[in-house]
């Protein structure tokens, strides 16, 4: 009888175990359920999204407000377009500024809401007009030395 009443609680502190190991997962995979009842879909165009992903982020003052739902290139403007779903609780202007931030130096990429000061706040299916794209590492870093090899050494 003891026997079985040991290896009832091993089973279940496995089964907790699991259980602890698949939330984990889907939080660091940034999977886990984004349950808000309402949103409103808007989209936004970007030059370079880097490395954007569905599911990403829509964050304002550090609040997570929405998801990026959809990614696809523009094939007259030869942009990513950018659909956002973003909880009907959050009104934003319709001069809000979306950027591409990046959490941290090589950390996930997510779009930053800035709302402007407009009166008309965005409604579904418009766009956010005012973009800036994801900043790339390696034209930095290109710039940097580029810059460095086309100025003038200095006279001794």
């Amino acid at each position: 009888m003891e026997r079985t009443t040991v290896d009832l609680w091993v089973g279940m502190f496995v089964v907790g175990g699991i259980a602890a190991l698949v939330m984990l997962a889907m939080k660091v995979g940034n999977l886990s359920t984004y349950n808000v009842s309402e949103t409103y879909q808007v989209q936004a165009y970007f030059s370079n999204i880097g490395g954007l992903k569905p599911k990403a982020s829509i964050k304002s003052a550090g609040v997570l407000v929405g998801r990026v739902t959809d990614i696809t290139l523009d094939a007259e403007r030869y942009e990513a377009k950018v659909t956002m779903s973003v909880d009907k609780r959050y009104q934003f202007p319709t001069d809000t500024y979306a950027n591409i931030l990046t959490s941290g130096l090589l950390g996930e990429q997510y779009i930053g809401l800035i709302p402007g000061g407009d009166e008309q706040m965005l409604k579904a299916g418009e766009q956010i007009k005012h973009t800036q794209s994801a900043v790339v590492m390696e034209e930095l870093i290109s710039k940097f030395i580029y810059s460095k090899a086309d100025a003038p050494t200095p006279a001794k």
